[in-house]
Formats: structure tokens, sequence, C-alpha cells
């Protein structure tokens, strides 16, 4: 199905979509307050779970995606990190080529939850990405990364990730202290979810498998149109 279809209503009226549906899993440029992000990063991905608990989607390896580049072609990730979040941007469209990726998220929870794979699905980590809760429209979710992340690993222990990366987009105004605290914030309650070892670490998400007859999800030409809201 393309990213424009919704499935069936669920519980409270919210309408859910139907596994082995395509949908569009969006991240909104780092902007400085008082000024909206355009979509800087689009992941077409398949919806494997969505209920009024629990949006889980598949990022399937060959997946083509847009991902923020520095405005003459150089990816992020090369450039210094003092002039990182100053330079201008523009965007790729690059495939992702690794093992793929599930990404569970709860409904208003400031994180969503990543499981990665070796290519023998030799399990290898969580990866609890701090963001924005996921804003919910008729092609997909959107939302705004945070920065700053937590790796969990099979053994329980765990580490904060990208401690300089948020500190840098502090730095540069991206950030600002109260936004800053929140997200600390969110990161200590994440770390209380993980240190009791509850959902999603111990629902044996670790043994999913992709439904072989999926196919991979196409990136539609306007993947960085105005959202219409579900029902529009």
């Amino acid at each position: 199905m393309t990213a424009d279809t919704t499935g069936t209503t669920g519980g409270a009226g919210t309408a859910h979509w139907a596994p082995g549906d395509h949908i569009l899993w969006r991240y909104r440029g780092n902007t400085r307050p008082g000024t909206e992000g355009r979509i800087h990063i689009c992941r077409p991905v398949t919806v494997v779970e969505d209920t009024d608990e629990l949006l889980a989607v598949w990022m399937a390896p060959g997946t083509d995606c847009v991902k923020p580049v520095l405005a003459d072609g150089t990816p992020v990730h090369r450039e210094p990190l003092a002039t990182r979040y100053t330079k201008p941007r523009a965007t790729s469209v690059t495939r992702w080529f690794g093992p793929g990726v599930l990404k569970l998220a709860r409904p208003g929870d400031p994180w969503s939850v990543w499981l990665f794979w070796d290519l023998d699905w030799r399990f290898r980590n969580w990866y609890v990405n701090l963001e924005e809760p996921l804003a919910r429209w008729a092609g997909g979710v959107d939302s705004e990364d945070h920065f700053l992340d937590i790796a969990v690993y099979p053994d329980r222990s765990w580490e904060w990730k990208d401690e300089d990366e948020f500190a840098q987009a502090q730095r540069a105004g991206l950030m600002p202290a109260d936004r800053a605290e929140r997200v600390r914030a969110a990161g200590r309650a994440a770390v209380e979810l993980i240190e009791a070892w509850d959902a999603p670490f111990t629902a044996g998400w670790e043994g999913w498998r992709p439904d072989p007859g999926w196919t991979v999800p196409e990136l539609p030409g306007d993947w960085g149109r105005t959202p219409t809201r579900i029902g529009a």
C-alpha cells in the first residue's frame, strides 16, 4: 500500500495502519527557537504493528532514504563538530544497505527504541533515540531528533551516546537550556525503564523477523510534503 493510505480505525478513535502498510518515518531539521524546521530525514518503512499502545515499523535493507548533507554534498558526520551545525545544509537520497532496523514507539514517549542486528540476524543492541513524541499524519509520523541517545546491550548494560553532539547543539543555539533539561529528564526516565528491564526490552522483539513477502517501500517524490491529518 502507498504512504498516503491509512489502515483501519482502532480504539479511542485513533486511525491505525495495518501490518504491511507502507508509511514514512520523518524528522524535521533542528532549528533555532521561533523557526520551523523542514523535513530533512525521511525513511519509508513497513508497519509491523500499530495499536493504541505501540507503533512498530521495519526499515528494510535497500530502502531509499532522505538524509541531510552539507550544501556542498559533504556528509554531515565528516564535518568537524565545531561547524557541523552552522554550515548550510541540503538533502540527499541514499540507499540503506546495512541490516534492517526495527523501530518501536509508544504514543507520547519522547523517544523511540530501535533494534539492530548483524547481517546473520545475530542481535546487536537496542538504541533509545531521544526525540519529540511522534506526530501522526495520513502518510506516516514526524518528529525532531534531540541529539542525545542511549545504547542498550543484551547483558543489560547501557551507555549514553552522542553527548558531544548534544553539547555542540546547545552551543550552536539549536537546543535552548530549558529544552536541553527536558531532553536530559527524558533520558533519565528512559534509563529508569532500562534499569527496571521493562518493555520493550522484555517483549522478545529481538526474535522478530520480517514477513518474507513484504516489498521494500518506495520513496515518494513528494516525501517532504506538508502533513495531512488522518481522515482528512
